[in-house]
């Protein structure tokens, strides 16, 4: 049988499950022509083929898996149905799951409501902050909650300042976080990125001559009067999300699913439910892998990179998914955490892609467009590397071969 039909035979089988692990030829395929041109295809797999010779791999783990988007073709798998940590490349299917399930219309929520009635001047009641774990929740928003009251007339409230942080569970940390991870508090009641919104708004508050206790925690009843309410739409969490690799954004996101069940206190397990399901969609079985938080700093995360290609298969065929992910990913040697990498060659501004780290673990996911203008997705997972930098290096090699 001809090599390059094998070959593309092969990949094939293997991709839908009727293979084990691929397997490839020690015999080098020459990009230099034969009887005929050889490939572009046949050039990258031989050119990827040389990267397994690098060094780096004689002491750590790869998997990696390459598929053309624009002639729906796997081209490239090694090691791609291994489970190894996706460390921030986990965003991708956060941001996936929700642009899926939420839209790129939906805005995150922070409200405050009153209870009572207001008479003359004085609220004779109790008001309550609604957290919608908002993570960019700021000055500005705050400052609004306070003049919602000034226009109501009020200058002088009896009862007392709660918060609603009924969205989550009452965990503040990811299960299989570290304890030394610097990590934001996980709570949907947030200001300046801190759990300080209370002390925050008592100081609004106190600006306007208004002086109010802190009641602690409590569900918003029913009968709540909204009195303000400020949003924030799901493209302004996505973008430092993505391009500046931001925890807090991600676990937000990934709590926002969890929400949409509609069951109060809502943890890990709710969001997993879409995320799940949305594996089962595209094939596989949703038992095999383990998705601990959203953000993809858990220990206790464990994916493939053929997972994570099928997420970006998936994106790339739904133009309403696909449009705001694009938008959000780093661009190769222009911005976000990729600004300072593959700042010159072919991968140069054709890379937008999801970068990882953690302790020994080193990921890059996403889109490249080569040198044919085919779009290819693309999943590089580095397992015990020594020096992350080793591992960058690589991917950028990987990257450049895309690209050419």
């Amino acid at each position: 049988m001809n090599m390059r039909l094998f070959r593309v035979l092969f990949g094939f089988f293997w991709f839908v499950g009727g293979v084990g692990n691929p397997l490839f030829s020690s015999e080098r395929i020459s990009c230099e022509p034969l009887e005929e041109e050889a490939s572009w295809s046949v050039c990258l797999q031989d050119g990827l083929d040389s990267l397994l010779q690098d060094e780096l791999l004689l002491t750590s783990q790869l998997g990696l898996c390459v598929y053309d988007l624009t002639d729906d073709t796997l081209l490239y798998a090694y090691q791609a149905k291994q489970r190894m940590r996706p460390a921030s490349t986990e965003k991708l299917v956060t941001a996936v799951t929700a642009l899926s399930e939420l839209g790129s219309d939906y805005r995150f929520a922070t409200r405050l409501f009153y209870t009572g009635e207001i008479r003359g001047r004085v609220l004779y009641g109790d008001l309550y902050a609604v957290g919608g774990f908002d993570p960019c929740f700021g000055k500005e928003d705050l400052l609004s909650f306070g003049k919602a009251l000034k226009e109501s007339d009020v200058d002088s409230i009896t009862g007392r300042l709660y918060a609603d942080v009924s969205m989550k569970d009452t965990l503040q940390w990811g299960w299989g976080w570290c304890w030394d991870d610097d990590m934001p508090v996980l709570t949907p009641l947030l200001y300046g990125k801190k759990n300080i919104f209370i002390r925050a708004f008592s100081e609004v508050l106190h600006g306007l001559g208004i002086r109010l206790v802190f009641g602690g925690q409590a569900r918003c009843p029913q009968n709540g009067v909204l009195l303000a309410g400020r949003t924030r739409q799901l493209a302004d969490v996505l973008h430092p999300m993505m391009k500046e690799s931001d925890n807090l954004c991600a676990e937000a996101l990934f709590y926002q699913l969890a929400a949409r069940t509609g069951k109060p206190y809502a943890s890990r397990k709710e969001a997993m439910y879409y995320i799940e399901r949305l594996i089962g969609r595209l094939g596989y079985d949703p038992g095999k892998y383990i998705v601990a938080d959203g953000s993809g700093v858990s220990l206790y995360n464990y994916l493939t990179p053929e997972l994570e290609i099928a997420f970006l298969r998936y994106a790339y065929r739904d133009e309403a998914v696909f449009s705001p992910l694009y938008i959000s990913l780093p661009i190769a040697g222009v911005d976000g955490t990729l600004k300072k990498r593959m700042r010159k060659g072919k991968a140069y501004g054709n890379v937008r892609a999801k970068t990882g780290t953690l302790e020994g673990v080193s990921t890059l996911a996403g889109y490249a467009r080569s040198g044919n203008n085919h779009l290819l997705a693309f999943c590089i997972m580095n397992q015990g590397v020594e020096r992350v930098a080793a591992a960058q290096d690589f991917q950028d090699k990987v990257c450049e071969w895309l690209c050419r």
